[in-house]
């Protein structure tokens, strides 16, 4: 089975509407949604309603942080931006939104693979998977083969050695990546709706189970609308920017 895998849509309409067309044609089988529907972008409804809607046909989505704070609380321990942002989302969102993402859960675990927003030790959390160290913690309370993890927006690859942290690996968009079965590997897959390695396409990624291959994938869309929206939005200025720079 294909599995395409995304994380972080952020509210961004544009792109997650082109990365499920990119998706669909790579012949995708299976969605998963690593968290993070909300926040940012001026879109969350439609957003929301589009991934509950794949939700009901069989895909898994997992709750983000940004999920989570869309539904109380003062947001305290975020940026000015993301807490103002969250703050607008909460007012656009109807019982039927809320309710999705209240149902959803941290995590997700389906054989030998373990999918969540941040790390798998204390999801709730929202521990940045920054470095190795973070990555040993995360796959050693998962305890699965593979770990699938958004929410630090940079597609970024682990994987075990004999050594005490793992490797880390940056993928190259469009090259497929033999997963061998004799280590354990994490995978962040990147951000659909707000990408911050310097490149303003969407990023997604898709696991082929047939034969343990995983694809990044970068895709264009139109973020000069996503960001006129954010703008008419009243959202800060600074969000608009970050579509069209990619950081």
């Amino acid at each position: 089975m294909r599995f395409a895998i995304l994380s972080d849509i952020h509210s961004n309409l544009e792109a997650l509407e082109a990365c499920l067309a990119h998706a669909c044609a790579q012949q995708a089988e299976m969605y998963v949604f690593l968290g993070d529907l909300v926040g940012y972008g001026a879109d969350p409804v439609a957003c929301l309603d589009r991934i509950e809607t794949l939700a009901q046909q069989g895909a898994l989505v997992v709750k983000g942080n940004h999920d989570e704070a869309a539904l109380s609380g003062l947001c305290e321990d975020m940026e000015f931006t993301a807490r103002e942002a969250i703050y607008w989302t909460r007012a656009q969102l109807g019982q039927k939104q809320r309710d999705f993402l209240q149902s959803l859960p941290y995590v997700v675990k389906i054989a030998d693979t373990c999918y969540v927003h941040a790390s798998a030790d204390h999801p709730e959390r929202w521990t940045y998977i920054t470095e190795p160290k973070l990555a040993a913690s995360s796959m050693k309370a998962a305890q699965t083969r593979f770990t699938f993890s958004g929410h630090i927006h940079d597609p970024t690859l682990f994987y075990t050695t004999q050594r005490a942290n793992p490797e880390v690996f940056y993928p190259t968009p469009g090259v497929p990546i033999s997963l061998s079965s004799l280590r354990q590997w994490l995978v962040i897959v990147g951000s659909v709706g707000q990408p911050r390695d310097g490149n303003n396409a969407a990023c997604y990624a898709i696991m082929d189970r047939r034969q343990d291959q995983l694809t990044y994938f970068r895709v264009p869309y139109d973020h000069a609308s996503a960001a006129k929206k954010i703008l008419a939005a009243g959202l800060p200025p600074s969000l608009a920017q970050r579509l069209e720079k990619g950081h």
